[in-house]
C-alpha cells in the first residue's frame, strides 16, 4: 500500500512539472525518503534521474511548441551543470557520515542533507508565493549589464552545486534569473528552465554512477509514472489557473519544509 502511494506521488511530481515548469522536483526527495524509505544520499541521486528524465520529456513537448530558448538554455546550463557534476562526484562523497556531535545530539550526513533540503523548500515556497506585483517588477527591471550577467553566471554555478547536493531541479531559482537577465517572457522562461533542469539533473546523475548502487527497475518504474504525470500536466495546463495552482502548491511546500525540520531535528 505504501508503495502504491509512492507511485501516486510520482504521477503528482510529473503533473506539477508539466503544469508549472518546475516545483515538482522539490517533493521528489521527501517522497523517496519518507514514503519509499530510501536513505537521503541515494534519494538525492535517484531524484536527479527522475527529475531529469521527466523534464526531458516535457522539454520535447515545449520544443514542439517553440517555447524553449536554446541559446539562453546553454548559457545557463553550462556553468550550472559543472556545479552539479562536481557536487555529485566530489562534494557528496567527501561529506563525513557524522558532521557534528554535541552531547546526545548527532548531526549525520543524511540529516544535514534533509535540513538543507528543507531550507531550499522554504526558499521555493517564498518564490511560489510572490505577488503579481513582485513578478511584474522583476520583468520590468532594466536590462542586466555585462557585469551583472557575469555575476549571475557565477551564481548559476553555485546553484548547480546546491542542486547537486539536494537532488532538486532548481527551477524556482532559474526562472527569476532568466526573466531578469535575458528578458524572456514568463512562459518561455518556464519552458527554458525545464530544459536547463533536464540537462543539469541528468549530468548530475552521471556523477553518481559508480559511487551509488542503483536499483534500476525501481528507478525506471518511478520515472515512468512521473513521465505520465508530466504529459498529463502539459495537457491540463490549458484548463487550469496556473497562478492559483502555484500559490496553493507554495503553501504545501512551506508546510512540507516545516514537517521536515521537525522530523529531522526533534523527532
Amino acid at each position: 500500500m505504501i508503495e502504491v502511494i509512492g507511485y501516486i506521488f510520482a504521477v503528482i511530481i510529473g503533473l506539477i512539472l508539466g503544469l508549472m515548469g518546475g516545483g515538482g522536483s522539490i517533493i521528489t526527495v521527501p517522497v523517496l525518503v519518507y514514503i519509499m524509505a530510501l536513505n537521503p544520499v541515494t534519494a538525492t541521486a535517484y531524484s536527479l534521474f527522475i527529475v531529469g528524465t521527466t523534464s526531458a520529456f516535457g522539454t520535447i513537448q515545449n520544443l514542439k511548441n517553440k517555447l524553449v530558448d536554446i541559446k539562453t538554455s546553454l548559457m545557463f546550463a553550462l556553468p550550472s551543470l559543472v556545479g552539479v557534476y562536481l557536487s555529485r562526484k566530489y562534494v557528496i562523497p567527501a561529506i563525513p557520515e557524522t558532521l557534528l556531535t554535541v552531547g546526545e545530539f548527532e548531526l549525520h550526513k543524511g540529516m544535514f542533507l534533509m535540513v538543507l533540503f528543507a531550507i531550499v523548500m522554504l526558499l521555493a515556497a517564498k518564490s511560489m508565493l510572490k505577488t503579481r506585483a513582485e513578478e511584474e517588477i522583476l520583468q520590468t527591471k532594466p536590462e542586466a549589464t555585462s557585469t551583472e550577467i557575469a555575476i549571475s553566471l557565477f551564481q548559476v554555478f553555485l546553484i548547480g552545486i546546491l542542486v547537486g547536493l539536494i537532488g532538486a531541479g532548481g527551477g524556482f531559482l532559474f526562472i527569476p534569473m532568466l526573466v531578469f537577465i535575458t528578458k524572456l517572457p514568463m512562459k518561455t522562461a518556464v519552458a527554458t528552465s525545464l530544459f536547463i533542469i533536464a540537462i543539469n539533473s541528468l549530468i548530475g546523475f552521471i556523477g553518481d554512477i559508480g559511487s551509488t548502487e542503483i536499483d534500476w527497475p525501481f528507478l525506471l518504474k518511478f520515472s515512468f509514472f512521473s513521465i505520465i504525470g508530466i504529459f498529463l500536466g502539459i495537457y491540463l495546463n490549458k484548463f487550469i489557473n496556473e497562478k492559483q495552482l502555484k500559490k496553493g502548491f507554495g503553501y504545501f511546500v512551506l508546510l512540507m519544509s516545516v514537517v521536515i525540520f521537525v522530523k529531522e531535528l526533534f523527532l
